[in-house]
């Protein structure tokens, strides 16, 4: 028996209007920005209907509806991460967060440690506050990526401040193990840097991992970080704009909230009522859907290993994004116009991730199968034509 995800409509979705669907021309595949085309959970549905008919459309409270903050610190303890109310900042998004920590923990001129390939606001976050990026690249080491410890002991200067970090990590989809954290923690601790981690994609996790919240492995270490998550990756809600930030250093809270007054609001209140039931009624949804996505990450992994293995592929550990290396083909600062103009696929162009992204695409197989069959397809025909 089908899943539901496999009626989804092509057709339909060209004529949604929304960024994902309307981008790039309508003869083209768009598997890019990071947006599901799965439909939303009934609860949160649900839940943005009755608000909507409660005549409550008014300003929220600074706190948020009642259970809001409530419902995000009890979905943190199915992480293992028990944490306050009082350590919660709401946010209308998680890119403000990473301004907001670009701000508090490094001055103009000041330097910080960005993971790349990495997701185009962590950079932007840096440069138009004029701070200083030091780029420190994941490896692949065989089946895994990897922090090059080596390289980043090599990066510190006096003016360091601050490290970014992205766990789930978005593009590549790794999941860092305790281990791993441990030995990024004991060197944030060592050279006392701040921390900001974007843990977003942390309920899109795949069996046999595990997500760690960076600031639950020891209190020193959550009195130096900053964390930012919330509903709207896994729940599929990203057009409503709210976001938790998590801080339990309350002095350096106290200055993030300052620098955010006036210039960074709050979520609105469908925002807000659609993470209560997002976390309080959504599960049964997201275990389904990570269920699915399990198996598109397989349908890639089987397709380019049969038909495609000049393009190499980790699957991702975590999130619905594939960060696919076409440095092979030899396409150079091509590829991006290859895919959309002779596979008529739009993805994510690799450079667009900072250093390390060269030669490599980012394809959301948020998807139906079907879809996600002929965008690779697509790309083996074109291939195939190119050569």
């Amino acid at each position: 028996m089908p899943h539901a995800y496999d009626l989804l409509d092509v057709a339909a979705f060209k004529d949604k209007h929304c960024l994902k669907w309307h981008h790039y021309p309508r003869d083209v595949l768009p598997l890019w920005v990071a947006d599901m085309d799965f439909p939303t959970a009934e609860p949160i549905k649900e839940a943005l209907v009755e608000q909507a008919s409660s005549n409550n459309l008014g300003y929220p409270v600074w706190k948020g509806l009642p259970g809001l903050i409530e419902s995000a610190v009890e979905h943190l303890k199915s992480h293992n991460w028990h944490i306050e109310a009082a350590d919660v900042h709401l946010l209308n998004g998680i890119i403000p967060g990473l301004y907001l920590a670009s701000l508090a923990c490094a001055s103009e001129g000041e330097e910080v440690i960005i993971q790349s390939p990495i997701y185009p606001p962590f950079m932007m976050a840096v440069n138009e506050t004029r701070r200083v990026p030091l780029y420190n690249q994941l490896r692949r080491n065989n089946d895994r990526w990897e922090i090059d410890f080596e390289h980043l002991e090599s990066l510190l200067t006096p003016a360091t401040r601050l490290l970014m970090l992205c766990n789930p990590h978005n593009p590549t989809g790794h999941v860092y193990s305790r281990e791993e954290l441990e030995k990024l923690a004991e060197f944030v601790l060592r050279h006392r840097l701040w921390v900001v981690s974007d843990e977003l994609h942390s309920d899109l996790i795949y069996p046999g991992y595990k997500h760690i919240p960076f600031a639950s492995l020891n209190p020193e270490l959550a009195q130096r970080t900053i964390t930012l998550f919330g509903p709207t990756k896994s729940f599929n809600i990203a057009g409503l704009k709210i976001g938790f930030m998590i801080v339990q250093n309350h002095a350096l809270l106290s200055r993030l909230r300052k620098l955010a007054h006036g210039l960074v609001w709050g979520p609105n209140v469908m925002a807000q009522a659609a993470s209560i039931a997002a976390y309080r009624q959504g599960q049964e949804w997201l275990a389904d859907t990570v269920q699915y996505l399990d198996g598109n990450r397989k349908l890639i992994a089987d397709f380019l290993a049969d038909c495609l293995p000049q393009v190499r592929y980790l699957e991702p550990k975590g999130t619905y994004l594939a960060w696919l290396d076409f440095s092979a083909l030899e396409l150079g600062d091509n590829l991006h116009n290859f895919l959309l103009n002779k596979a008529q696929v739009g993805l994510n162009p690799g450079p667009s991730y900072g250093p390390g992204g060269e030669g490599f695409a980012r394809l959301n197989f948020a998807t139906s199968r079907a879809i996600v069959q002929e965008a690779l397809e697509r790309i083996h025909q074109a291939v195939k034509t190119e050569r």
